[in-house]
């Protein structure tokens, strides 16, 4: 019913005085605590359709009193902009741009686009009746800018705000900047049937054409404007209309007329407004005032009592902050003396760790001189079973197969010294990287053609799964070629005869993929974690007694790790092994 009474026009402003005195009967007996504040604004928006300013602004201090007791911000913003229309309407811009500013910012705190946009052109009117042009372009802008997309939606309107950029510019003396925004109005206006829009834009058409000294378009505009006054019966407006037909004569030198209906205003706005109105209504502002001073006063009163609960509360605080104080000094100097223990142990912990490096050290160095010391007697053996391996014809089968055995010995020796020196040692070995471009595709199928007879021996069918596509890779080619020696040779060791073995290169995005996969014995899941650390011993065996040290695996995780590459294992026992290294390209 409030918002029915909002849309009324002004010859119906007898029903808002009736339908104001029902909203606040009903309002009390339903225990609607917003009644109130509806039922005098609408009271105060009576008074001033009817030009009884007094009273308007009595109502509406009265309204925003109550929209502050019941904490409502919206219609604390709506009692603001009605008291600042009221007193722009009584020719006081000062204090209607005060109650604006203080609307202005509760609107920037609710954040609502409509509120804002309407805010901001109340405020603008303010600003240029003061004639302070920029701050009112400012505000005008700034009501666009939000209201643009939702004007052509529909769900806003920004009429007002384009009626007040016009009246802005005529203020400013620029005419043909203001005239689209006054015709724009007056098209929007006849198409919505909004009659009080409609006598605005026609006013103001004519008001721009007397500047323009085109007094026929003046005078069609001025006089259908005073129909749409009397219509309305709207005194304001009809002296409002009144001043401009003064204004047309007076320009056009026919000062009889002119001041026919300056005698016409003057007698319509002194009715309006008479002297005793602003002495009425400063009383009334300084009666709410006081009432503000005491509201501020009982706020006053329970602050000093809530400031001598709190300052109790403070006590206690105080009492129980000393007392964790004291617990928690106690458990600092608990903490200092474990750190201090903490400390002890880990002194011990670095002289252990210390002297272990040192054992480890000497170590190492026993393992490479014993270990170099080794290859000169194995080598040997090479020489001498070289040798007589030359006269063999002089030896009997027997002793031929047991020099076959000495020399394969030899071979075997030597290759476990070297192997044993290459994962003792720091770096994979004293061999430079020489980094080169290579198909590995094909270094593939050579390393397949190497062990081939290995293979054979155990009729192992060993294959190089590739595409004849070729895939380049810029690394070592003899760390490579040691990566492929160690885990093929495992494949085929731990594989039993008549099975197979194979060795696939594949792209993966910034990798490239070497996997070795066989139909071995296969490892056990809980073996898995240790098997590329050095001397390893798993419990699959190889399938025909050859011999396995444990290093071969850990020799290969180096050089992979050299060559800034990845290696991991997939077996199931009984199926088999998958290796697979990846290399950076």
């Amino acid at each position: 019913m409030y918002d029915r009474c909002l849309d009324f026009s002004e010859d119906k402003i007898d029903s808002i005085h009736y339908y104001a005195d029902y909203i606040s009967k009903e309002a009390d007996q339903l225990k609607f605590n917003k009644g109130n504040v509806l039922s005098l604004r609408l009271k105060g928006i009576y008074e001033d359709l009817s030009n009884n300013y007094e009273k308007a602004i009595e109502y509406y201090l009265q309204s925003l009193q109550a929209a502050r007791v019941i904490h409502a911000p919206e219609y604390e913003m709506a009692a603001l902009s009605d008291l600042a229309i009221a007193y722009f309407s009584i020719r006081e811009p000062e204090k209607a741009k005060a109650f604006y500013l203080q609307c202005a910012r509760m609107s920037e705190l609710d954040g609502k686009i409509p509120s804002l946009i309407n805010t901001y052109n109340n405020l603008a009117v303010i600003y240029t009746q003061l004639k302070q042009y920029d701050s009112s372009h400012l505000l005008l802008n700034r009501a666009i800018q939000l209201g643009k997309t939702l004007d052509r939606q529909g769900k806003v309107s920004l009429s007002s705000t384009y009626n007040n950029l016009g009246n802005l510019y005529f203020k400013e003396k620029k005419f043909d900047e203001a005239l689209p925004y006054f015709w724009q109005n007056l098209i929007r206006h006849n198409n919505d049937g909004d009659y009080s829009g409609l006598w605005v834009a026609r006013l103001n058409l004519a008001d721009i054409y007397i500047e323009k000294h085109q007094y026929d378009s003046a005078v069609k505009y001025a006089q259908s404007a005073m129909e749409l006054a009397q219509q309305l019966e709207s005194k304001s407006k009809e002296a409002d209309t009144y001043s401009i037909l003064a204004k047309l004569y007076e320009y056009q030198g026919k000062y009889n007329k002119a001041y026919e209906y300056i005698k016409k205003w003057y007698s319509l706005d002194t009715a309006i407004l008479h002297s005793d109105t602003y002495k009425t209504i400063a009383a009334l502002q300084e009666r709410f005032h006081a009432g503000e001073r005491e509201a501020e006063n009982k706020l006053l009163q329970e602050k000093v009592e809530k400031e001598t609960i709190r300052t109790r509360e403070l006590t206690l605080v105080a009492v129980g902050l000393a007392i964790i104080g004291i617990l928690i000094a106690i458990g600092f100097v608990i903490k200092r003396n474990a750190h201090r223990q903490l400390q002890k142990t880990n002194d011990l912990i670095i002289q252990q760790n210390e002297k272990l490096s040192e054992l480890n050290y000497e170590k190492n160095s026993l393992i490479s001189i014993v270990s170099h010391d080794l290859n000169t007697p194995f080598a040997t053996i090479q020489i001498w079973g070289q040798v007589m391996q030359n006269n063999a014809d002089r030896l009997t089968p027997e002793q031929q197969k047991a020099m076959d055995r000495i020399l394969q010995a030899g071979m075997y020796g030597e290759r476990l010294i070297r192997q044993i020196l290459d994962v003792e040692r720091e770096d994979v070995g004293s061999h430079k990287l020489l980094l080169e471009k290579f198909d590995l595709r094909a270094f593939a199928e050579e390393m397949v053609d190497n062990f081939k007879p290995m293979a054979q021996k155990k009729n192992i069918s060993l294959q190089a799964e590739a595409t004849g596509k070729k895939l380049f890779i810029l690394s070592d080619r003899y760390l490579v070629g040691r990566i492929c020696e160690n885990l093929l040779s495992n494949a085929v060791k731990y594989t039993p005869q008549g099975k197979n073995v194979w060795i696939s290169i594949h792209d993966e995005h910034d990798h490239i993929g070497i996997k070795v996969r066989d139909e071995g014995v296969g490892i056990e899941k809980e073996e898995l974690p240790y098997l590329f650390s050095k001397y390893s011993k798993i419990s699959s065996r190889p399938t025909d007694g050859e011999a396995s040290n444990g290093l071969g695996l850990s020799i290969v995780k180096r050089i992979v790790e050299e060559l800034n590459g990845r290696i991991s294992c997939e077996s199931q026992i009984g199926i088999g092994s998958i290796f697979t290294v990846l290399l950076k390209k």
